[in-house]
């Protein structure tokens, strides 16, 4: 039985000139607690994790983000269980994130255009449930193997099928121009593609959970992978930490912002009778 989640996020501006994620913690049943770039939260009881990486340029990407981030916390948080299941709460409160976008470019026309992606993760007693919109990974570590659990809105994934179909080589897929544009994202507009996962997948002892944004795709699946092998008996801020300084270790002439959360379940005891 899972007793609490053990949690943490590190994030990096890498070569953007200002950081344009926003991620933040909280405890549904209780009062929510925010921050957007790095910093360690505790409590019990359920917990709700939710990373948005804006778009638009300058201020409009950072206020993008921030708006999705605090918006849909603020949403889930106030509907309460009576607003029946948890997929249907994380809908609501994706529907009142992607309404404050567009409420925010009726106030103020400089920021038409923006918009962000979404990962929005609860954690309770039974499991994780997620929903996601744009191409900000989640990741479940288990047992050495790492599997990204939501699905990836841009065009890569497009183009590998092509690859498969053999209408592309597989190197023109990799290195597609348009291969990291979003297919699906937060603009106060319908929202094309929703990954909602409503049922519950089961956590074990030793799993991990990683919100990130798209810049962790810096480093391979494989690269991911091993550096969270080397730090998986850390604590959640060890981990992201560890990946983080993978990805400056890396030195790409162009990288984007990077926010890892770090999530992982502490079972309760069990008494020996």
């Amino acid at each position: 039985m899972i007793a609490r989640f053990v949690h943490a996020s590190q994030a990096i501006t890498g070569a953007r000139e200002q950081q344009e994620d926003a991620c933040a913690f909280a405890f549904p049943d209780a009062r929510a607690l925010y921050f957007t770039s790095s910093g360690k939260v505790n409590g019990t009881g359920d917990l709700l994790a939710v990373l948005a990486d804006g778009m638009g340029g300058h201020a409009a990407g950072a206020e993008a983000s921030r708006i999705v981030c605090r918006s849909f916390i603020e949403a889930y948080c106030a509907a309460g269980p009576a607003a029946g299941s948890d997929g249907r709460r994380m809908r609501n409160a994706l529907d009142d994130a992607n309404r404050a976008l567009s409420e925010a470019v009726a106030r103020d026309s400089r920021l038409e255009g923006m918009g962000s992606t979404l990962v929005a993760v609860t954690f309770g007693a039974r499991g994780v449930r997620w929903v996601s919109v744009g191409d900000s990974p989640l990741y479940l570590f288990r047992n050495r193997h790492l599997i990204q659990l939501n699905q990836d809105h841009s065009l890569g994934p497009v183009l590998d099928q092509l690859a498969a179909a053999g209408e592309i080589l597989p190197e023109e897929a990799l290195g597609h121009p348009r291969r990291h544009f979003l297919r699906s994202a937060l603009t106060g507009a319908a929202i094309d593609l929703i990954d909602l996962r409503s049922e519950a997948l089961p956590l074990e002892a030793g799993d991990w959970i990683l919100l990130a944004s798209d810049g962790i795709e810096t480093l391979t699946h494989s690269e991911i992978a091993n550096t969270l092998a080397r730090h998986a008996d850390s604590d959640a801020a060890c981990l992201a930490g560890g990946l983080l300084a993978a990805i400056e270790a890396a030195k790409h002439p162009h990288q984007d912002n990077a926010t890892v959360m770090a999530v992982q379940p502490v079972l309760a005891a069990v008494a020996v009778v």
